[in-house]
C-alpha cells in the first residue's frame, strides 16, 4: 500500500540561477538588457514594414510575423526569470506553470516552421526567380503564415496536457528559470515513459522536419550561389546568408539538443545556459540578422526617421541611428 501522508503539490519554486546568486545583478541587468533591445527591435521591424509600401513583399510578411512572435515567445520566459533573480526563487502555480509550458511550446514550434517557409522563399527568390510570383504569391505567403499559426497550437497543447495528468507528491523545486519539458518531468511521481515518448515524437516531427527542410533549402541555396560569376557577389551573398542559416542552425540545433536528444549527463546549470541561449540571446539575433543587415530595410528606417524627424521639427542625421 501506498503511503497516504504524502501532500500534493499545487505550486513550484523555480530555483532559477540560485547557484550564482553573488551574480544576480548582474545577470537581472544583462537579461532586461537584452529583453529590451529584442521587443524594441522587433517592434520597429512590425512598425517599419506595416508603413512602408515596398516591404510589402512576402519575404517582409514573413519577418512581420516572425517579430510579432519572438515578442511574445521571449515576454513567456524572461518576465518571470526577472521576477525569479528580484526574489531569488520565484513561486509559479501548477496552472500558471502549464500555461507557461503550452505558450512556450506553441510559439517555439510556430517559430521552427516560419524559420522553415522563410527558407523555402529565399529558395524560390535564389533558385526559381522566373517562378517566385507565382509559387510565393502574397495569397500563398498569407495561407502558409496562417497554417504555421494554426497548426503549432496542437503543438502547445499535446505536451501541455500530458504533463498536467502526471502526479507531483513533492518536493515542489523545479531546478530551471521555467516551466519546460525536462524539469517539469523530474519531480513528478508518475511514470513519465508515455510522456517521455509523446514529448521525443512530437519533437522530432517538428524540430528535425523543419531543421530538414530548412537545411535542404539552403543546400540548394548555396549552390545556386557558387555559380555566381562574381567572387565579390559569392561572398557578399554567402555573408548574407550564412548569417541566417547561423542563426536558424544554432536556434535548432540547441533545441534538438534538449528535447530530441537530451543531454542528461549534463549539469542543470549548463542546461540552463542552453536554454538562455535559445529563449533569450537569440530572439534578440533574429532582429539583427534579417533586418539591420538589409539594406533595403535600413533604407526604409532612414525614410522613417527622417520623415518623422520632419514633423516634429528635428533635423537629425538618420545615419546616426543606422549603422
Amino acid at each position: 500500500m501506498e503511503s497516504q501522508n504524502v501532500s500534493i503539490v499545487t505550486e513550484f519554486q523555480l530555483l532559477g540561477f540560485q547557484n550564482v546568486l553573488e551574480w544576480w545583478t548582474l545577470l537581472f541587468a544583462t537579461f532586461l538588457f537584452i529583453y529590451f533591445l529584442t521587443v524594441t527591435g522587433n517592434i520597429v521591424i512590425i512598425t517599419v514594414v506595416s508603413q512602408d509600401q515596398q516591404l510589402h513583399s512576402p519575404m517582409y510578411t514573413f519577418l512581420k510575423h516572425l517579430s510579432f512572435l519572438e515578442i511574445w515567445y521571449t515576454s513567456t520566459i524572461v518576465p518571470l526569470l526577472l521576477a525569479n533573480l528580484l526574489s531569488q526563487g520565484q513561486a509559479i502555480s501548477f496552472p500558471d506553470c502549464i500555461a507557461q509550458l503550452y505558450f512556450f511550446a506553441f510559439f517555439g514550434a510556430t517559430k521552427c516552421f516560419l524559420l522553415a517557409m522563410m527558407a523555402y522563399g529565399w529558395y524560390l527568390a535564389i533558385c526559381s526567380p522566373l517562378h517566385y510570383s507565382f509559387l510565393m504569391s502574397p495569397e500563398v505567403c498569407t495561407k502558409l503564415v496562417a497554417i504555421s499559426w494554426l497548426t503549432e497550437i496542437s503543438t502547445g497543447f499535446l505536451p501541455s496536457l500530458t504533463i498536467s495528468k502526471l502526479d507531483f507528491c513533492g518536493p515542489n523545486q523545479i531546478n530551471h528559470f521555467f516551466c519546460g519539458l525536462p524539469p517539469l518531468m523530474q519531480p513528478s511521481c508518475s511514470n513519465v515513459y508515455i510522456t517521455e515518448m509523446v514529448i521525443f515524437t512530437l519533437s522530432t516531427a517538428v524540430l528535425c522536419t523543419c531543421f530538414f527542410l530548412t537545411l535542404v533549402s539552403y543546400v540548394f541555396i548555396v549552390s545556386s550561389i557558387l555559380r555566381i560569376p562574381s567572387a565579390s557577389g559569392r561572398v557578399k551573398t554567402f555573408a548574407t546568408y550564412g548569417s541566417h542559416l547561423a542563426v536558424v542552425t544554432t536556434y535548432c540545433g540547441t533545441t534538438v539538443s534538449m528535447y530530441v536528444c537530451p543531454n542528461t549527463h549534463l549539469s542543470p546549470e549548463i542546461n540552463k545556459i542552453i536554454s538562455a541561449f535559445y529563449t533569450v540571446v537569440i530572439p534578440l539575433l533574429s532582429p539583427v540578422i534579417y533586418s539591420l543587415r538589409n539594406k533595403d530595410f535600413k533604407g526604409t528606417v532612414r525614410k522613417v526617421v527622417r520623415r518623422t524627424c520632419g514633423i516634429y521639427g528635428v533635423r537629425v542625421k538618420a545615419g546616426f541611428f543606422i549603422g
